[in-house]
């Protein structure tokens, strides 16, 4: 699918953590922070605090176990993302109240606002597009994994 090969364009391998641990939302954002930092050379309070308040808005939480968190940053020049597989699915306020284990983390430069919403846009259909075989994929994924 066309979503897939964007976001995959966007994933390199140590951009993506699968069976991580965390203990609720507050901590995985602090530590998508800490990790977008170490790749983009970015101040990682910055980071939190542009995930925290987007957070606020609304959850990013949109069902089916799937959250994106995202945030516009504008220090970045390049759109960055990375990929949780959660140990165990965590609360997140989620649409549909389901706790969450898959979470695309998404940064984009501020500049680039019509190419961050037409990703945002694109996580609601890509959501109801995840196949079964997809999800068995990656939940069946090593421990540890990549990153």
């Amino acid at each position: 699918m066309v979503q897939y090969r964007v976001l995959a364009g966007l994933l390199q391998d140590d951009h993506m953590v699968l069976k991580m641990r965390m203990a609720g939302k507050a901590a995985l954002l602090a530590e998508m922070a800490r990790r977008a930092a170490r790749y983009t050379g970015l101040a990682e309070a910055d980071l939190r605090s542009a995930l925290t308040a987007r957070e606020a808005l609304g959850s990013t939480g949109f069902g089916a176990g799937i959250a994106v968190p995202q945030a516009r940053i504008d220090e970045l020049t390049d759109p960055f993302a990375l990929f949780v597989q959660l140990s165990r699915a965590i609360p997140f306020d989620a649409i549909d109240g389901l706790p969450v284990d898959l979470v695309f983390v998404l940064l984009s430069p501020a500049a680039s606002d019509a190419a961050f919403r037409s990703m945002a846009n694109r996580k609601r259909f890509t959501a109801r597009s995840v196949d079964e075989e997809t999800s068995t994929a990656v939940t069946r994924c090593p421990a540890g994994g990549v990153g």
